[in-house]
């Protein structure tokens, strides 16, 4: 057989494959509509999960890190330091606060400023508050900023709450993990659903069958339509998955654009990315393909030519 044979017997397959679902529309709309919420669930819990995530991926502005100079270190330490420190990889940005603007804003802030006024001297330090950047803004990313400031000369003392951020990030892995968990379990559902479907289709077809083992068929010939069957369900299944995540997202990103405005934040809610949106039209018709492969597989086996 020639490869342009091979692929006109196979386009042929196909094609008759999806004329036998139009056939019979209703099956057809209801096993697509249970694989497509099979899939979309998972898919959800992703978009909130990859939304949390870019809607904290400037919290790293909250969990700045506070570098107290020591009280002799020479006035323009802070503003030498603010330049080294900036050449580091893991830092985005250094904002120096000197001693006298350190102790205005203490005075504006705690209402003693008559208290202060008495003071003889200044016994605040010269700070610089050191921004980090995304990807440092980890648990173990900040731990190695903490100690890298804390080992530079005239540095008094670090501080940084790191442990909020460990938790956001351990919460973060636990609800991955979670939409892994679900998206494999729901997964196994789309390739018993495909699976009982040919099923079905297999056992209403079983005389066709049987005539096409006894001319000559092999298992292998007869199981393709079923397979193709298989792959079409998938892929319908996918797209009118992608159809409902895209439109439950733009339901959605109006109350969640203006709850963002009212905190002062330009986050945007957003949808799959088109490389993903394809690999979950590939996933889905690979399981659509596998629960075809093993149903038909299992009962043509079974089949004898009468």
């Amino acid at each position: 057989m020639t490869l342009r044979a091979w692929l006109a017997r196979h386009a042929q397959t196909l094609v008759g494959s999806l004329g036998r679902i139009v056939e019979h529309p209703a099956g057809a709309v209801l096993t697509m509509g249970v694989i497509a919420v099979a899939l979309a669930l998972p898919l959800f819990l992703l978009v909130f999960v990859e939304n949390t995530g870019a809607a904290t991926a400037n919290w790293n502005q909250v969990f700045d890190v506070s570098v107290y100079l020591d009280k002799h270190a020479a006035a323009s330490r802070a503003q030498a330091l603010a330049r080294q420190w900036l050449q580091r990889a893991d830092v985005a940005a250094v904002r120096v606060i000197t001693a006298e603007e350190g102790l205005n804003e203490f005075r504006r802030a705690s209402g003693f400023g008559n208290s202060l006024d008495a003071l003889a001297e200044n016994p605040l330090p010269d700070a610089l508050v050191v921004t980090p950047t995304v990807a440092s803004s980890t648990p173990a990313g900040m731990e190695a900023l903490k100690k890298g400031l804390s080992e530079t000369p005239d540095v008094d003392s670090v501080q940084v709450d790191t442990e909020w951020v460990g938790r956001l990030y351990a919460l973060l892995d636990i609800m991955r993990r979670i939409v892994w968990l679900t998206a494999g379990l729901l997964g196994l559902g789309v390739v018993l659903v495909v699976g009982n479907t040919i099923r079905l289709d297999i056992l209403n077809r079983r005389d066709e069958i049987e005539v096409m083992k006894l001319v000559g068929a092999t298992d292998g010939f007869a199981r393709r339509p079923f397979l193709y069957t298989g792959v079409w369900y998938g892929l319908g299944g996918g797209v009118v998955a992608l159809l409902i995540v895209a439109l439950a997202v733009q339901w959605v990103s109006h109350p969640v654009d203006h709850l963002a405005g009212l905190y002062g934040s330009q986050f945007h809610l957003r949808g799959l990315h088109p490389g993903l949106a394809l690999m979950v039209l590939g996933g889905s018709v690979a399981l659509g393909w596998l629960g075809s492969w093993l149903a038909a597989t299992r009962h043509i086996r079974g089949i004898e030519a009468a």
